[in-house]
This record gives C-alpha cells, structure tokens and sequence, in this order.
C-alpha cells in the first residue's frame, strides 16, 4: 500500500506522493511490516521493487507527516484523565513503531491537552503572512546554498559530505549535542536529523552560522527519543 508492489509493480502512497506530502493517522495502527518497509525510501528518497525479471525504481521524496495517541486509550501521561489501559498495553502500542523507523523521522512532539484559559485567549498571535514571509526567505536561502548541487533544493537532503561543510556547530554547540546524545542515548542518524533541523531553524532566523540556541531547540524536537518509545 505504501510503497507498492504486485505482479507487475504500480507506486503505492508513498510515490504518489513524492515531492509532496503524505499524512498517516493513527500511526500505530498501521500493520509495523508496512511501517517498517518505509525505512529505505525515507532514507533514500527512491523506492526500488524488485521481481525476478526485472526491477524498477520509483521516486519517492516526500514529506511524511504522521499521529498517533499516546495509548490505546488516548490518556497515558494525561494531567487530568486516568490511563484505562491495562499493564503492558501501553508499551506494547509504542513498541509497533520501531527506533530505527523513529530515526528517520526528524521532527517528533508530543502535544499536550490544551487548557481553557489558553483557547479562550483573545490575544493575536502573529500573522500567517509574516511567517510565510519567513519560510519564504528560508527557502530561497537554501536554493542559494544548493545551487551548485544537481537535484537538491533544501536542507533536509544534505549528504553527510555537505552536513560538515554546512551544519558545523561552535564549541559550546557540540558540547551541547554531546550531552545531549550521552543522556538520551542519540543514534548517528538522529545526530545528523538534528543537525539539518538546526540548520533549518538558523535559516529561519536569518543566521548565517549554527548557535546553541538553534541547536537546543531541535535537540527539543525529538522528544520521543527516550524510554518507552520505539520498541
């Protein structure tokens, strides 16, 4: 389904919808085999069927956005509401997406229940035309970045060459990533997401160079990579 297959091989959802975005609801419930052989092409950014006359490749860059509860129930971690689930049941709904799948995802957060006082809330926040603006001038920063490189166009396709060359933190930005991955126990992959998240957020800051603060606040966009999640 998502990455196709059959007798003579169509693109499944995952090339359908490349150079786009594709959005999984309920994440878990996913059977993990689909989830897991999704692994390649957010890696690669291609997805290759092979069958025993012949073998064909399909492009597949996309944006995978996904959600899911924290537990069967909906209340695990809830300020307010008891968890209903029962002992086990909890890990074993996290552990149906896996730590190198988890990897591959650059950006994961957990969103807590909104109170009242926050939704009543009459102040303005700012305007969508004003963060596009900024998104705008990200974008072209990044084209400007990779003009010399055939098929890239943003941050998030950078090569371990060009994550040296483009994403070098100062000393107290490595020291920052440094406690960051003994504490929580970060893999190389997620090393470099964080990296190229970090870049991205220093692009949207009109910053020219990685600061610690850029670098703390993708370090906080990965806040499923702890205990309890991945199995």
């Amino acid at each position: 389904m998502t990455v196709g297959g059959g007798t003579f091989p169509q693109p499944g959802e995952i090339s359908l919808s490349h150079n786009g975005v594709l959005f999984l609801d309920e994440l878990p419930e996913f059977k993990r085999t689909v989830l897991e052989v999704m692994r390649q092409p957010l890696e690669d950014r291609t997805i290759t069927i092979s069958r025993a006359k012949f073998t064909v490749e399909y492009p597949a860059s996309t944006m995978l956005i996904s959600s899911m509860n924290p537990c069967p129930c909906g209340y695990y971690n809830h300020p307010d509401k008891d968890c209903l689930c029962g002992p086990g049941m909890v890990q074993k709904y996290l552990s149906k997406i896996s730590g190198p799948l988890l990897d591959r995802i650059d950006i994961h957060i957990e969103v807590v229940p909104v109170s009242f006082d926050k939704i009543s809330d009459t102040r303005l926040s700012e305007k969508s035309e004003v963060i596009r603006q900024r998104v705008e001038t990200a974008r072209e920063a990044q084209i400007e970045r990779f003009k010399e490189e055939e098929g890239m166009h943003c941050n998030a396709q950078m090569s371990s060459k060009l994550l040296r060359k483009h994403c070098q933190p100062d000393e107290a930005g490595n020291q920052l990533l440094k406690t960051a991955m003994e504490k929580v126990g970060l893999s190389a992959r997620a090393y470099d997401r964080i990296l190229k998240v970090s870049r991205t957020i220093a692009d949207l800051a009109g910053s020219e160079n990685i600061e610690s603060d850029h670098l703390a606040e993708a370090i906080q966009y990965r806040s499923l990579d702890r205990d309890g999640w991945g199995g």
